[in-house]
């Protein structure tokens, strides 16, 4: 008797991003097509934006804003209410600009006469420095200048944008935002209670667009294993809701829920409830668990033989873990991104800094150098698991392939490795391979900045395609990075990124506060650190981020020895990741974070780079340190020899 094949359907829920594919079901559609699967993919968190932005997607947001009570509108629904016929008429244009289908609207947008304008538009009065107000006119052309007139454009159809989602918000769903989508229901919530009632609610709005959306894809692709790849907290709330749509359509359909917030978050699964909706849940790389769970529903293997896996016996949730070896990295296949709609996604530009629109700006395919990460070090990572702990590399021939492959599939040159961060090896011998076969791509990635990435590799990067870089300086504290066990210096990072950025490579820092034992004098040399970086042209764009203790990490699993004791969690029977921590310093990084976000915006747009760090914190009651830090320290270290 033949085993009937399957179908495979890999399914991007909502949210992710607007500008190009969440790249899990690329991979993964790859991967299986490699084994000679019918695999198929579909995303419908663009679906489901481009279903609520446009005319008739309006309509209805309308509908509901007219019935909530006028004292309950914002000032962000009144804006709507009051242009409406304005913004019905002008959605259509602006999605087909932001796709790249409509270029020549860009005049028309960036006169500020076309589109309607809403309380985000109140962010632009920010650009306008008292130096630079004083030029008069548009506080927009210090940035775009007379010729950046689709830069401009794009910008103000993005605040439109952000416009709309915050009526959605306001008025259809309290929990609607791009990309963190019902977030709180998901991130580290140690019941299934929240999310159950959510599911359990009458359909907003967005759910019942999101109902019908997942009905078409059923009915297009006629699938008999459906796979849900939840790369976020913001993507299980909808990810949850097409399990219900399917199920109810067809309980027959297989559904195999994964991703980085099952695999982070759900280790420790042991709510039977989630199998209300979905069958099997799986950890960490999928290749070999999909493999282990599609012969089991061929009859190929038995239930014990499935592999990192949950499954409900009775009312029991059971993790299964029948020990074999991971598809090596080599053999996992060539992303394909066929039968996504690569001509619909929306290119947005929500902030002019140059390196920083790159993660909304483009429609870049999505690949990766290296499985896990070489240094798997550092305290606050969570470098227990697998997409961090097991390391593994491509031979530069095999990278290449992929890339030309890629290439000819999509006819787009623009790659965005995502590694955790990318090994200078791995790279060098890349980029060798990409310059000995012409192979004309442009690439950015995420690295740690190590001494190994000379001047000379740099310029290496650079002519084989590369544009941007990221890495993390984290808490620019050479005490605190030692702490960290980031393996470098804060010199050592200043010379590296002025490596970079001397060839021409924009350079992007992550940055942390609020790191176990960081005092405010840590807080303030930190950023008169970050403020010589900006100043002396090592990088172009940062972000700082609230430290978060998280179970898997080296401060989550030994928090004595950082000089914390943690916070007990309650008994945990859903998501398990973040878990609070008491910290004897006492100091308010909550307040500090304001100042850090403010000055770290500003240096972004090339303003305040002359201001006393201490400005910045300037909300705080008390007196702020002075910086220790001298104000030519970085000037210094870069004309030292590495």
């Amino acid at each position: 008797m033949t085993t009937p094949a399957l179908r495979v359907l890999s399914l991007i829920p909502p949210m992710t991003q607007l500008n190009t594919p969440y790249p899990s079901t690329a991979y993964i559609t790859g991967f299986l097509r490699s084994r000679g699967v019918d695999a198929v993919q579909a995303d419908l968190a663009l679906a489901l934006v481009l279903k609520l932005f446009s005319p008739a997607g309006l309509e209805s947001v309308r509908s509901h804003a007219l019935a909530q009570a006028e004292a309950d509108r914002t000032a962000s629904v009144h804006a709507f209410l009051d242009q409406f016929a304005r913004y019905r008429a002008t959605i259509g244009l602006v999605i087909a600009f932001l796709q790249g289908r409509d270029s020549t609207l860009a005049h028309r947008i960036a006169a500020r006469e076309l589109l309607p304008e809403g309380p985000r538009f109140a962010a632009l009065e920010v650009y306008v420095d008292a130096a630079l107000s004083e030029e008069g006119g548009d506080p927009l052309a210090w940035a775009f200048g007379a010729l950046g007139v689709q830069d401009k454009a794009r910008h103000i159809a993005t605040l439109y944008l952000n416009d709309l989602a915050d009526v959605l918000r306001d008025a259809v769903d309290d929990r609607f935002a791009f990309v963190r989508y019902a977030e709180s229901l998901a991130s580290s919530q140690p019941t299934f209670e929240p999310m159950a009632a959510a599911l359990a609610a009458p359909f907003t709005l967005v759910d019942e667009i999101l109902h019908t959306l997942t009905l078409a894809t059923l009915s297009q692709h006629k699938p008999d294993l459906v796979l849900l790849s939840v790369p976020f907290p913001g993507a299980l709330y909808a990810a949850l809701r097409m399990a219900q749509t399917i199920k109810a359509q067809n309980p027959h359909i297989t559904i195999a829920l994964g991703g980085g917030f099952v695999n982070t978050e759900l280790r420790e699964l042991a709510e039977p409830r989630v199998f209300d909706l979905v069958d099997f849940v799986t950890l960490d790389s999928g290749e070999r668990p999909l493999l282990a769970l599609m012969e089991y529903l061929q009859r190929k293997r038995s239930k014990q033989r499935l592999v990192r896996t949950f499954v409900r016996e009775e009312a029991t949730v059971r993790y299964i873990n029948f020990v074999e070896p991971d598809v090596p990295f080599e053999e996992v296949g060539t992303p394909t991104w066929d039968g996504l709609p690569l001509d619909r996604y929306l290119s947005l530009l929500d902030m002019l800094n140059p390196m920083h629109r790159l993660w909304s700006d483009g429609r870049w395919n999505k690949l990766t150098v290296a499985h896990g990460c070489y240094w798997k070090k550092c305290s606050f990572c969570d470098v227990s698991l697998d997409y961090i702990s097991r390391y593994e590399t491509a031979s530069a021939a095999t990278l290449a392939d992929r890339i030309e492959t890629i290439v000819n599939e999509t006819g787009q040159t623009g790659f965005h490795f995502v590694d955790e961060a990318a090994p200078p090896k791995a790279l060098k011998a890349l980029a060798e391979e990409l310059i000995r076969r012409q192979l004309n791509i442009s690439w950015w990635g995420n690295i740690r900045f190590e001494k190994t990435f000379t001047p000379e590799l740099c310029q290496l990067l650079a002519d084989s395609g590369c544009i941007a870089m990221s890495g993390g300086l984290e808490v620019a504290s050479d005490r605190l990075l030692t702490l960290m066990k980031k393996g470098v210096t804060v010199e050592q990072v200043a010379r590296v990124t002025k490596g970079f950025s001397d060839a021409g490579i924009l350079v992007h820092a992550y940055l942390m506060y609020g790191f176990p034992t960081q005092t405010v004098q840590d807080t303030v040399d930190a950023l008169e650190y970050v403020r010589q970086l900006f100043e002396n042209g090592c990088i172009q764009s940062g972000f700082f981020h609230r430290f978060s203790c998280t179970v898997h990490s080296p401060v989550g699993l030994d928090p004595a020895a950082y000089g914390i004791e943690l916070i007990p969690l309650p008994p945990v029977t859903f998501a398990k990741n973040d878990i609070g921590f008491i910290d004897p310093s006492g100091v308010d990084h909550e307040a500090l974070g304001i100042g850090l976000r403010k000055a770290i915006y500003n240096y972004m747009h090339g303003i305040g780079l002359d201001e006393d760090a201490r400005a910045w914190f300037s909300h705080l009651p008390g007196k702020v340190p002075k910086p220790t830090v001298g104000r030519n320290r970085i000037a210094k270290a870069l004309t030292q020899p590495a």
